[in-house]
């Protein structure tokens, strides 16, 4: 985008590795190997003894399979940086696919460990896991049994991982290439100008209504131009789904997300049904903005439309500055954490062509700070971007006490923090406006992040459920995928907006559906959560922070259930759930007082 200010603002990943082609990659690669066949030379038959091995030789067995994983992720992740920075680039693909299968033939080599440790009985399992000398272990130990009723045996494992480099994972990288390279033949100002998907996006948010209806439809004519292929792919990766599910004796397709993410259907299906339930709210919202719009029903293209007053270009600069300010006013070390990441170069934010659309933050390693990419598009929405993202660096770095196996969290509590730092930046925003009109314009634009988050990610766990059961049945056709689509948004929607038949082509380009399947739940929880914990923090002021700041510290150390319950959170709760909702509304009234004030209009 000509003139963009976050043109230049590229990540230096020399704190991995200098270049593609640095020897340091081969030299990790080849020493990562050597460690992983010299560990299963020693522990191979060690773990798996009828009374269970001896405590301290399970102990000797973890940190250097902990230091094995640490490199490994260190090398993959550079590697899925440099692809994700410029997807077209021939190199960046060769590296991202020569390392995915050296570390696949690295993980095959220790998949006896874990195979071992799943096949002891649960007496002596749980006797070790509760062994003081493993303590730190516990909670890796303990989750890891729950996989116990699903595991192949390690042959079979092998063959699974060696076959996913040209399966599963060649499609999602076919569906990289051909998202992140569309670009789409644009007029604007008389003027005809290539614009990738997330220049188009960015269109929705501008108040001319026939640019976002011509932004809208271009985007989704040309997703239509592909779609036989994604269709494609989408059916490939739901039947390699369904397969894995078949052989690993899962009951469901969502089953093995729920482990991952330590949660259990019940608590899932409370939380969806409770969103649901309150579908109300949303309709009533877009009633509203309708009557703002002056519209007698929005569309799709208007849901996204900027109300109150316009609000002018909002630069990286001023998005440094607005949330490093209010970061610090929460907690200083979030301020000193965050203003790392854009001395050090640690964030990726112009828009080129090749980029991997959307936004992320990686976090390679406890030994190493995260990184962030986004596309920033001179909007305010994308400030509020950069401030999700940063808390998702905030908690990458305050975990990083963590050794490797107790640092990720779980995707249900891994948007504990950039959630939160989202509702720092905004109620910065605006506390410092004194114009009605652009509280209005932030206020609404806050609801819609929050039904983004919510609702919207709800639609996108039920149109996934609706196209796994079809594919049950028969292959499926983008007629089929397409019908799924606005059923589920259907629901949302209802009378309230109108969609209009290209929005058929709507799930064509989401990454989480060909990523991570049944991910995007995970952004329900934790809006919702976030809802909750922010509501305590402006009721209990500073005594919270240091609850919540151990929260982050503890990476993935337990069970979301564990961690949360210091801060009096249950999340099989009804009550908890609709908390969050209750937050919605509260915004909602926010904004109403404040378009009741405004004066008529002429």
């Amino acid at each position: 985008m000509a003139g963009n200010s976050a043109e230049g603002v590229q990540w230096d990943l020399s704190d991995l590795f200098s270049a593609h082609d640095d020897p340091r990659i081969e030299a990790a690669l080849n020493d990562c190997r050597a460690r992983a066949e010299k560990f299963a030379a020693r522990f191979r038959g060690e773990i798996l003894l009828p009374a269970g091995p001896d405590p301290q030789a399970l102990l000797a067995a973890l940190p250097e399979l902990e230091e094995i994983y640490d490199t490994i992720s260190r090398v993959s992740s550079y590697a899925s940086l440099l692809y994700s920075a410029d997807t077209l680039k021939p190199e960046y693909q060769d590296l991202e696919q020569r390392v995915e299968q050296r570390t696949t033939e690295i993980h095959n080599l220790l998949l006896f460990f874990e195979l071992e440790w799943l096949a002891l009985e649960s007496e002596a399992a749980e006797r070790l896991i509760a062994h003081p000398a493993l303590r730190h272990y516990g909670h890796y130990l303990r989750q890891l049994r729950r996989y116990r009723p699903h595991r192949l045996s390690e042959s079979e494992e092998r063959i699974v991982n060696e076959k996913d480099n040209t399966g599963k994972n060649a499609f999602a990288r076919l569906f990289s290439e051909i998202t992140s390279g569309l670009a789409f033949p644009f007029e604007q100002e008389g003027k005809v100008e290539e614009l990738g998907l997330s220049e188009l996006l960015a269109l929705l948010h501008r108040p001319d209504r026939e640019l976002r209806k011509r932004a809208w439809e271009t985007i989704f004519r040309g997703l239509s131009q592909h779609g036989q292929v994604l269709t494609f792919v989408y059916d490939t990766l739901i039947q390699d789904h369904l397969t894995m599910d078949r052989l690993r004796h899962y009951s469901g397709p969502m089953i093995e997300r729920h482990l991952a993410n330590e949660i259990d259907a019940e608590a899932v299906d409370q939380m969806m049904k409770v969103t649901e339930e309150n579908y109300g709210i949303a309709h009533d919202y877009f009633k509203l903005k309708a009557r703002l719009l002056g519209l007698p029903q929005i569309s799709l293209y208007d849901q996204y439309a900027p109300v109150g007053r316009q609000l002018p270009p909002f630069t990286f600069a001023e998005t440094e500055r607005v949330v490093l300010e209010a970061f610090e006013a929460f907690a200083p070390v979030f301020r000193t954490i965050a203003a790392e990441f854009f001395a050090k170069r640690w964030i990726d934010a112009e828009i080129r062509k090749g980029k991997r659309g959307g936004a992320f933050c990686a976090s390679p390693s406890p030994r190493l700070h995260p990184y962030i990419l986004c596309n920033y598009t001179d909007n305010l929405r994308d400030a509020m971007t950069v401030a999700h993202e940063l808390g998702h660096g905030l908690h990458g770095s305050l975990s990083r006490k963590q050794s490797f196996l107790n640092y990720d969290t779980p995707l249900t509590t891994a948007e504990t923090a950039s959630i939160f730092g989202e509702m720092l930046v905004f109620d910065y925003l605006v506390g410092r406006q004194t114009d009605a009109q652009v509280q209005i314009a932030l206020i609404a634009g806050k609801i819609e992040d929050a039904f983004a988050t919510v609702y919207r990610q709800n639609v996108l766990t039920r149109f996934e459920q609706l196209v796994f059961a079809a594919r049950r049945e028969k292959r499926l056709t983008p007629e089929m995928v397409g019908s799924s689509w606005m059923e589920a948004n259907g629901k949302y929607y209802g009378d309230a907006v109108e969609m209009p038949e290209p929005y058929h082509w709507g799930w064509s380009y989401i990454p989480h559906f060909i990523h991570s399947r049944f991910y995007c739940y995970s952004y329900v929880f934790g809006q919702l959560l976030v809802l909750s914990l922010y509501r305590m923090y402006r009721e209990q002021g500073k005594s919270f922070v240091p609850k919540y700041l151990a929260l982050l510290e503890a990476g993935g150390s337990d069970t979301p259930e564990a961690l949360l319950k210091p801060l009096g959170v249950n999340v099989r709760d009804p009550k908890f759930w609709q908390k969050g909702f209750d937050e919605v509304c509260g915004l909602i009234d926010r904004l109403e007082k404040l378009v009741k004030q405004m004066p008529p209009e002429g």
